[in-house]
């Protein structure tokens, strides 16, 4: 073969190559397929048009009386079916799931009367022949009747997810889409950058099992959430609720006032419609959100008291408490989250969009420690802007592309002041709670601020090539930019001999120390980590789905491309060349750190087993970097001088790794009625851990690494009922997780305590091994009831026994007890009032933990259980205060979960 003609055969390879690289499944709309057939003959009917009413959307059947269409928003259609000669067939109640083919099977009967026309429902539970792995699709009619706030409660009542954990994996194993683009928090790996209030929302797909090739950068499980767009008509509400607890146990949660309606603020806005007919439409929806929660310190001290109780003669005791003794809200949240989206639709085939979210969220965590102090603790603080530019091209019935083109800034947060250099930053020596137990003055000094800003850029293209083959692939860059400013907020006279001076102020009657400057030191210190990184990574795939008329099947492969885009040092014993060496071994150079790349294989097959049951089994590698904190941490690699107080990213770290298989059967019980279980088991490899290494000068630190393992095993069962307003859920979860560590650096934390290592296989803490949620529901046009009822059947803890000497710790395994189960019921209810045509209000009322529950949210290690300790003499002896007892240490509420809250709220609905 000449040159020429091999440039040609390249051309040619290589094009080919690039266009199935750049096909792929939009991951944001469904698909419809399905048979129609003569009622008498059961012959395929040729040429049969099937429309989607109101759409321009539809098909002809083929010679098999076959037809699908793709590209089918979520949502719920009809279906108009008409043949010369034959009854015109209205198919309602259609619903569309994103990701999802819905099936249906349409019998028309002859008739010579043109024009007739016969009505069918879609059946509520029906077949999911498509399904060859664990998925739930949940639609917004479904979370509208739920007793839920928020979308993450929606994702917690799914089978497979236990305490926040999908099918045994950690926390951080989760991958958060919005339209198919990704909105996972990078930087500490859990949760996601933008939240969606659940109004906005059309369908929400939940992946608990093996996933498709064309999800990556997870290893438990995926949450994809379709947001809504603005129709012909307008639509809006306008809604104020009002909520507050309502419980006996005001001794455990202090301050609650039964007549404080308003403690907790909830105000939405939403308005859609359209701004040309057909062409232009709007969707926005605001919510703002002002809680004050349940938990309430007491400002008894303020930040700048000082108090001294060290003294064995109490009347050597000291005190300043100026504080008004009020009660303080020490978990509320101020919440604001806005979604503006704009629709454009010039042609039939072709379709744009522009969306813009606003996530707004201050919050504080509960701490015992500064009960009595709450203005000292620092609060957390996000913000997020999220900018998407979509365009969706049908080439023809067969085929289609869409371009996603996203821009994230969010921000985070975490301080008392946001200037680290806040003239109200007062002197350490106030932050004492050396007696009582409980900080009678002072501040929390860390100062976190961190700046991630994300570009993205998604092709993709859907290939129907025939009835049976649905051709996917597609490609995702995404570029980071990372600004990362930690500091711990030290004093200028640090040192210094005028330090520790103070003089008593008689005016205000209390105790000064005036030489105190708030300052931050510079990246080059322990005391800092502030660094700007712009790593980048990219990812492609290629997959078919196969649909037969009994079999589905799911093959595809993934590629993924990370490049962490800094430097590592060479010599870990002396990272930041702190020690001087003649030899050059000794000392570290800068190396550039590789790129990791992984190839994923996946596969996925459905076997239909009769008319009313479905057999799937699953398998698949998955791969996930470590979250960024792990590759960037401790940036300036100095190591602390003391043993195990040094933490530092790695950037030559490699992915952790999950191999996992599953079977499940799906079976329709009867008509509305149907069953699913699943068996699934998964082997977790290279799971972010802590080595220790040991400095030159014999000081360990601790280098993040690739070496914890763990397995997940467990049964889930999903139950579906729907009979005309009623409907019946049921979720449940049995599962046995274990690993040989909890959390990334809990080996390196032994060590650091004298501990012996965890040389076998433990429960991991969100090992809880029964879970399960009910729903009950009965749901009219103008007023509805839904309660939901959870039971989880507790989890592990370390029980650690009042040790006798420093040796009966050491090997004592972590997680060898269980705490007590729990369980409570919500409701959700809500009643209609017609006003004018298409004007309404809605009076709706949710309560939470109807009945009032004390479930142990977490317990003491020496009793295994809440608000109690074992109280020696010695423990009384040592608690010296003059406000408190020393039970007040142990009596922490929260420890227990929300008390009952009546939420009361009316809609404008128009």
């Amino acid at each position: 073969m000449n040159l020429k003609h091999s440039k040609v055969v390249f051309t040619l390879v290589f094009t080919f190559l690039l266009f199935l690289t750049l096909l792929s499944h939009a991951q944001t709309t469904g698909k419809i397929s399905g048979k129609v057939y003569d009622a008498s003959t059961k012959e395929p009917l040729i040429g049969a048009n099937v429309i989607i009413q109101g759409t321009m959307k539809g098909a002809a059947t083929d010679l098999e009386g076959k037809f699908f269409i793709i590209n089918v928003p979520p949502g719920v259609y009809t279906l108009r079916i008409q043949m010369m000669g034959y009854e015109t067939v209205r198919y309602e109640n259609l619903r569309v799931s994103v990701n999802r083919t819905t099936e249906v099977n349409i019998p028309m009967k002859q008739t010579v009367i043109q024009g007739k026309e016969i009505v069918v429902q879609a059946e509520k539970v029906t077949m999911k022949k498509d399904q060859t792995s664990s998925v739930r699709n949940v639609s917004a009619e479904q979370m509208g009747i739920l007793p839920v706030e928020n979308v993450g409660n929606v994702i917690s009542m799914q089978a497979g997810v236990v305490n926040g954990h999908f099918r045994g994996g950690r926390s951080s194993e989760v991958s958060y889409l919005i339209d198919g683009i990704e909105v996972t928090e990078a930087f500490g790996g859990e949760g996601r950058t933008v939240d969606l209030e659940p109004e906005a929302i059309q369908d929400l797909e939940v992946i608990t099992g093996t996933f498709n090739a064309e999800y990556g950068k997870a290893m438990s499980g995926i949450v994809n959430a379709v947001t809504k767009e603005g129709g012909n008509q307008f639509h809006g509400s306008i809604s104020l609720s009002l909520a507050n607890y309502f419980t006996p146990h005001k001794d455990v949660f202090i301050g609650l006032d039964d007549w404080e309606l308003d403690r907790n603020q909830d105000y939405k806005l939403q308005l859609n419609g359209p701004i040309f007919t057909d062409k232009l439409t709007f969707f926005t929806n605001y919510r703002s959100q002002y809680n004050k929660n349940y938990l309430n310190g007491i400002r008894r001290f303020n930040v700048d008291d000082y108090s001294y109780f060290l003294a064995d003669d109490p009347a050597l005791w000291y005190s300043d408490h100026n504080g008004d003794s009020s009660y303080v809200s020490m978990d509320r949240d101020r919440d604001i989250s806005f979604i503006g989206k704009i629709t454009f639709k010039p042609l039939d085939v072709f379709k744009t969009s522009f969306m813009y979210t606003y996530n707004k969220d201050n919050w504080h965590s509960y701490d015992h420690t500064y009960k009595y102090n709450p203005d000292g603790m620092a609060s957390s603080h996000r913000e997020t802007k999220m900018y998407t530019l979509s365009l969706n091209h049908m080439l023809s019935a067969k085929l289609f592309y869409e371009l996603k083109l996203s821009y994230i800034d969010n921000y985070n947060g975490w301080y008392v002041f946001e200037d680290p250099l806040d003239p109200g930053y007062v002197h350490d020596a106030y932050h004492n709670s050396e007696g009582p137990g409980f900080y009678t003055g002072g501040q929390e000094k860390g100062h976190s601020r961190q700046w991630m800003k994300d570009y993205s850029g998604k092709f993709d293209i859907s290939w129907q090539i025939n009835n049976h083959h649905l051709l996917k692939s597609g490609f995702v860059y995404i570029k980071h930019d990372l600004e990362n400013r930690w500091s711990e907020i030290k004093n200028k006279f640090e040192g210094d001999e005028l330090e520790g001076e103070f003089y008593f102020d008689y005016e205000k009657n209390k105790i000064v120390y005036p030489y105190y400057e708030p300052v931050i030191y510079p990246d080059m210190s322990t005391y800092s980590d502030i660094y700007r990184v712009k790593p980048y990574e990219f990812s492609t795939y290629l997959q078919d789905k196969m649909e037969f008329d009994e079999m589905v099947i799911n093959v595809g492969i993934r590629y993924d491309y990370f490049n962490p885009n800094t430097v590592y040092p060479s010599q870990r014993r002396n990272p930041a060349n702190q020690l001087t060496f003649d030899d050059p071994e000794k000392m570290s150079t800068y190396v550039k750190a590789d790129p990791k790349v992984q190839i994923s294989p996946r596969f996925g097959l459905s076997y239909q087993l009769g008319k009313t049951a479905l057999l799937h089994f699953s398998y698949g590698h998955f791969f996930q970097m470590p979250p960024m904190y792990a590759i960037y941490r401790n940036h300036s690699f100095l190591v602390a001088p003391n043993d195990y107080t040094t933490t530092m990213g790695n950037a030559q770290i490699n992915a952790q790794k999950t191999v996992q298989y599953e079977i499940g059967l799906w079976q329709e019980l009867m008509d509305g009625m149907g069953l699913e279980v699943a068996l699934f088991y998964r082997d977790i490899y290279d799971l972010l851990s802590t080595s220790i290494i040991s400095t030159f000068n014999q000081i360990e630190y601790g280098l993040y690494s690739n070496k914890d393992y763990g397995n997940a095993k467990g049964l889930e069962i999903k139950y579906d009922f729907v009979m005309g307003n009623f409907s019946a859920y049921m979720n449940y979860t049995l599962q046995y997780t274990r690993g040989n560590a909890d959390y990334p650096t809990q080996t390196f934390d032994r060590a650091g305590n004298s501990m012996d290592p965890v040389n076998r296989m433990i429960p991991m803490t969100w090992d809880q091994r029964h879970t399960l949620n009910i729903t009950v529901g009965y749901n009219t046009k103008n007023y509805g009831v839904t309660l939901t009822g959870y039971y989880n059947s507790g989890s592990p803890f370390t029980w650690s026994p009042i040790p006798e000497n420093t040796l009966s710790r050491i090997n004592l395994y972590p997680n060898n007890s269980w705490r007590p189960s729990r369980y409570n019921v919500d409701l959700n209810s809500h009643y209609d009032w017609n006003l004018y045509k298409g004007l309404k209000l809605r009076f709706s009322l949710k309560v939470y933990n109807l009945f009032d529950r004390l479930n142990e949210e977490w317990v003491n290690s020496q009793t295994g259980r809440a608000y109690t300790a074992i109280i020696r003499p010695t423990d009384i002896a040592s608690h010296r205060s003059d406000f408190n007892e020393y039970i007040d240490r142990v009596h922490n509420p929260s420890m227990f979960s929300a008390p009952r809250i009546v939420k009361f709220g009316v809609d404008l609905l128009f």
